[in-house]
């Protein structure tokens, strides 16, 4: 019997046409072009994850012990069952990972150890416990939104991060404890909540798709073509890696019993043609045991202002998409139109899956004009901070410059180019604050990032723009780190003038409000780079960055044919 209309999302499936020869060798061409492209890791580095992962597990339960001795030393029951439980969440735990990918980690815990006891505790049993020289770059953020503690394992990087059960005084044998039961959450506050949360949301997407298999496949093309795009970044307003595998998921449920190549083409003829604001939803929603807010625009009005709302499967359910600006979202549109017809022609054999995964142009041809959103420190430790901090805040920007009547899109790219930089004086300290690369610690002839200034009747002016009121940062000593964000800008038509003095300098006032900045460490410049100005280092082997049109040298020749004629 069939049951796929009642088993999978919302609505009914559109087709449960099993594939035909010809979609069974699309998805062997596709698998092939995947391994081409170096999606898949060898055997010994999976398995080196795997080595990881129980290394963490051997550590999570001796700190679960410790805390048990620590709190209650009499108790030997206690004592002898003391352990924590390890879940993977985003891309390992999709099965979707590769050459370099991290691995997202949860550290749960009985209710007796607290947060404060993760942090006290874990960072120097990772030290103690784990082989010497294993665990490097260690660091722990407990006041994030998320605390985490970061660090490499094996040359692995892991973000762990943790949360205690409430309802549970001790755990049942490793492989048992299910997160995705509501009743884990009784108890928490906000941070173990968000901390829950990605392995509850990746164990639902896992659960509500038809075929795993089908499913991991398709999604390591459409990771591969967002990432090659430039449309992967969530924290930019993009989307990230569980909104691209919650969007692949619904088009698994409505084909369920379709090829992964079917899965591919048909995510781009179903996504480009979706009636936004509808959601994306992979299953209806959940009540649950919290009197927490879950995503709702009817009863909520900051929810229905959401553009592309995809809402995560697991309670309380939330939208994953609420980055995405006007700007963002044309672009997906106008990539996911471009997947389309490029699928099309992939099908009907007029091109090949290597052709989907073209790298983007945003560099090379897309614009005219960029902002180059440069936040500069002193120390090291300090730029992790601070560009952090920066980095999350572009998309705000982006938001503001949407609303100026002579941008039609301003598009973010979706990474920051990290660079070091060592000065000798104060002018030199300023030049790398405002965008030179003369002075970066690498061999590196680019040139100065410049103004545009009234080149082919487009004025652009916010080099001259000051901040107010926030003390000049002294001389930044002989190093200095910088990540710069590329904000692409695309022109309205019939627009003669660019003024973004007032969104740059509410920008920069917004950033330098931030209880963290310190103005003898953080350093904000916002500088317009015109295409033919990008310093190299944005462009890839092969690539050609734009020059400036030759118009005297064609003019010289042509002259100089008429005089030999």
């Amino acid at each position: 019997m069939e049951n796929s209309e009642q088993t999978w999302g919302i609505t009914p499936p559109i087709s449960c046409a099993l594939p035909t020869p010809a979609e069974t060798h699309s998805t062997t061409l596709l698998l092939e072009e995947l391994r081409r492209q170096n999606t898949f890791e060898s055997a010994t580095e999976t398995k080196k994850r795997e080595r990881v992962l129980l290394d963490l597990q051997r550590i999570a339960d001796e700190f679960v012990k410790r805390v048990a001795k620590e709190k209650e030393p009499q108790n030997e029951v206690l004592i002898r069952d003391a352990r924590g439980e390890v879940f993977t969440y985003g891309s390992y735990c999709l099965g979707v990972y590769g050459p370099g990918s991290d691995i997202d980690t949860l550290v749960t815990a009985p209710r007796y150890v607290t947060r404060d006891d993760y942090f006290k505790y874990f960072p120097s049993l990772l030290q103690e416990m784990a082989p010497k020289g294993a665990v490097t770059d260690l660091t722990a953020v407990e006041d994030a939104f998320v605390p985490i503690i970061k660090f490499e394992y094996w040359g692995i990087s892991i973000d762990l991060i943790f949360s205690r059960i409430a309802t549970l005084k001790q755990f049942p044998p490793h492989g048992q404890l299910n997160l995705t039961n509501n009743e884990y959450l009784r108890g928490l506050d906000d941070r173990e909540l968000r901390s829950l949360n990605g392995t509850r949301v990746t164990r639902e997407i896992l659960n509500l798709v038809p075929e795993q298999s089908t499913f991991r496949l398709a999604l390591r093309a459409i990771k591969l073509w967002a990432q090659r795009r430039a449309i992967y970044a969530n924290i930019i307003g993009f989307p990230g890696g569980v909104v691209w595998a919650m969007m692949v998921a619904r088009v698994c449920q409505l084909y369920p019993k379709a090829a992964s190549s079917t899965i591919v083409t048909k995510f781009f003829q179903i996504m480009k043609s979706w009636h936004w604001p509808q959601p994306v939803q992979l299953k209806r929603m959940d009540d649950g045991p919290l009197n927490v807010r879950v995503w709702n625009p009817k009863v909520y009005k900051s929810d229905s202002y959401h553009l592309m709302p995809v809402i995560t499967p697991a309670y309380p359910q939330m939208c994953a998409t609420f980055n995405i600006t006007h700007s963002t979202m044309t672009i997906i549109q106008r990539e996911l139109e471009r997947g389309f017809d490029l699928t099309t022609k992939i099908r009907d054999g007029k091109l090949q899956w290597k052709d989907l995964f073209d790298k983007h142009t945003f560099f090379t041809a897309d614009h005219r004009y960029y902002l180059a959103v440069i936040a500069t420190s002193t120390t090291k430790e300090a730029h992790k901070i601070w560009s952090g901090f920066v980095e999350s805040k572009v998309r705000v920007l982006v938001g503001d410059l949407e609303r100026v009547s002579s941008i039609s899109i301003a598009r973010p790219f979706n990474k920051g180019y990290e660079r070091v930089h060592r000065v000798k004086n104060d002018q030199e300290t300023e030049e790398v604050q405002n965008g030179s690369l003369a002075y970066r610690i690498q061999d590196d002839d680019s040139d100065d990032d410049s103004k545009v200034n009234k080149e082919n009747g487009v004025e652009v002016k916010t080099e001259n723009a000051k901040i107010e009121n926030i003390p000049q940062a002294p001389s930044l000593g002989s190093k200095i780190y910088t990540t710069t964000h590329y904000v692409g800008l695309e022109l309205a038509e019939g627009a003669k003038s660019l003024d973004l003095s007032y969104q740059v300098n509410t920008f920069k006032n917004m950033c330098a409000q931030w209880e963290k900045y310190q103005s003898n460490l953080n350093f904000l410049s916002i500088q317009t780079v015109k295409n033919t100005n990008l310093p190299d280092d944005v462009f890839e082997p092969g690539e050609v960055k734009p020059t400036r049109p030759l118009k005297r040298a064609a003019a010289m020749k042509r002259n100089a044919s008429s005089e030999v004629c």
